[in-house]
């Protein structure tokens, strides 16, 4: 299928039409995706175990999270596409004003490969309640899920509805030199800014879904136990490839030594005395991010910085969780997201010291913060900033469907799930309506009106 304009004016139509813009078609939509995940289950979950080798109850995160976005929109979505009435000033009665909620038209969704089924799907949910077309994209990196979204897609829905374009960067290159009326991406900084770049050209508009340093932080009045149990589980889901995976550990030092025991422990019982044969831990993606991982502990070894794991297994492109003892922030290793299961732990004296190092870094897609208490919890709100915090927790914010998610900064531009993807995928036209009866002479020239009497009137 040639990669043109033509074939972007074919998915516009129906949204000039009018067609897309009833609740009915959004609904019938919406009705077709909850088919697709409903019906085919076993096929989603045996692509993602090719792809990523995930365990069957980390695959299925995947089909819960799109099942939780499709029930807020069921519920919610003959409220979102109500008008929005507009209270009018004395000085421009008799007047209604409102806000209309109406689709973009057609849309590009460029999924990521760490979770190529939900976070390709996802978008589409908040894109169809809004009553727009899509393209998607997904991951070439993740080729049995891609392909099986492709299938699940022209089975399911109409090539004016919804179109898969399969392939590689050149294919995305292609597809972003077109004119879509909005691109939604998940993935890297990097490319990132290159999506920002070509849409720039057509003045489009992008949300980016990006990543960051997501630190995790441990002080006084943390539940030692149940942090290194959730930190553990949040680091290794999915072998540390989630955007919202705490990247690395910031401890006070007093805590450091138990905390690092603990993690040790919930490691051995999460995944036995050899990770790399547990059925419990996803692969690496490729060999590409593989290598990358492998030099990363390859040189923490010969530093001698490796608290526990390290452990590699080439063929399978497996890496056991792994525990490293960092002096300060400055490290090498501390210059890039690390996206794999490989944790950096450096000691702090407080938290204030954590918020004044933030405050003068890239702002990252998630703060994780277990101990203190009310206090020490907004200082961290209202002297950092970050695409959202979570307490005493990890990774568990993404799973509220109507929280809104998204970063700020480096970590990403505009936000969706629930209310908030209805808003990214809609323009919000503002409508102002008059009658004929009353016109009152003074707004027009000659203007004899008194300036005093206007301030007066208008305020």
């Amino acid at each position: 299928m040639p990669l043109t304009n033509l074939l972007i004016q074919k998915l516009q139509e129906p949204v000039l039409k009018g067609h897309t813009r009833t609740i009915q078609w959004r609904r019938t939509q919406l009705k077709h995706l909850q088919n697709l995940i409903d019906f085919n289950e076993e096929e989603i979950l045996l692509a993602l175990k090719k792809d990523l080798h995930k365990p069957r109850t980390e695959a299925y995160f995947e089909i819960i999270a799109l099942k939780q976005e499709l029930k807020v929109v069921h519920k919610n979505l003959e409220r979102w596409i109500k008008d929005e009435r507009i209270e009018v000033p004395l000085s421009l009665k008799p007047a209604n004003a409102f806000v209309r909620s109406e689709p973009l038209g057609c849309v590009l969704i460029i999924g990521p490969w760490n979770y190529p089924f939900s976070l390709t799907l996802q978008p589409l949910i908040s894109a169809l309640a809004a009553g727009n077309t899509a393209v998607l994209k997904p991951s070439e990196n993740a080729p049995n899920t891609s392909s099986l979204i492709k299938k699940l897609i022209q089975k399911h829905f109409s090539e004016d509805v919804v179109l898969v374009i399969e392939g590689d960067g050149e294919i995305a290159s292609e597809l972003l030199r077109l004119n879509f009326d909005h691109i939604f991406f998940t993935g890297g900084e990097n490319i990132g800014k290159k999506i920002m770049s070509a849409a720039a050209e057509n003045l489009t508009p992008v949300t980016l879904e990006l990543g960051g340093k997501s630190p995790a932080i441990i002080i006084k009045g943390a539940d030692i136990e149940i942090t290194s149990k959730r930190l553990i589980w949040g680091k290794s889901l999915n072998s540390g490839q989630t955007c919202i995976a705490p990247d690395h550990l910031l401890v006070e030092e007093a805590l450091y030594s138990e905390v690092v025991e603990k993690m040790k422990q919930f490691i051995h019982s999460f995944y036995g005395n050899n990770p790399l044969i547990s059925k419990n831990l996803a692969s690496i993606i490729n060999q590409k991010q593989f290598i990358r991982l492998k030099a990363l502990i390859e040189d923490s070894k010969n530093k001698k910085r490796i608290l526990y794991g390290g452990d590699i297994n080439d063929e399978a492109r497996r890496i056991s969780p792994t525990l490293i003892k960092l002096e300060d922030q400055n490290d090498p290793l501390m210059k890039e997201e690390i996206f794999g299961p490989i944790l950096p732990i450096i000691c702090i004296k407080n938290l204030d010291q954590v918020i004044f190092e933030l405050q003068g870094k890239p702002k990252p897609l998630a703060i994780y913060l277990f101990g203190g208490g009310s206090k020490e919890q907004e200082k961290l709100i209202s002297k950092t900033s970050s695409g959202g915090i979570c307490f005493n927790d990890v990774v568990l914010h993404v799973g509220v469907p109507e929280l809104p998610f998204g970063g700020v900064g480096a970590s990403g531009m505009g936000r969706y799930h629930g209310k908030a993807g209805f808003d990214t995928f809609s323009h919000q036209k503002s409508i102002l309506k008059r009658p004929f009866w009353l016109d009152i002479n003074f707004r027009y020239p000659p203007y004899k009106i008194d300036l005093q009497l206007l301030k007066k009137f208008l305020s």
